[in-house]
């Protein structure tokens, strides 16, 4: 189920007001950090994991520098 989800000025930028269910359904507190995603046909918010972001950056490298190498283990 989509609900909509407002927009709100705060300051010079804009905000989200994220419905308290949503929040407490993802274990969401005031001061939490979130990771907003671009995924095929949208947007992703998910809870930002620090650890995760760090083992991506190290992936994304190896696949861009590794390129031809991982195109044979592919085989």
């Amino acid at each position: 189920m989509t609900k909509p989800i407002k927009l709100i000025a705060i300051g010079n930028s804009v905000g989200v007001v994220i419905p308290k269910t949503a929040l407490a359904r993802l274990r969401l507190e005031l001061g939490d950090t979130l990771s907003l995603g671009e995924i095929p046909g949208g947007l992703e918010l998910r809870v930002h994991d620090p650890d995760f972001e760090a083992q991506m950056n190290v992936a994304r490298d190896v696949m861009k520098n590794r390129r031809q190498a991982l195109r044979e283990l592919a085989k």
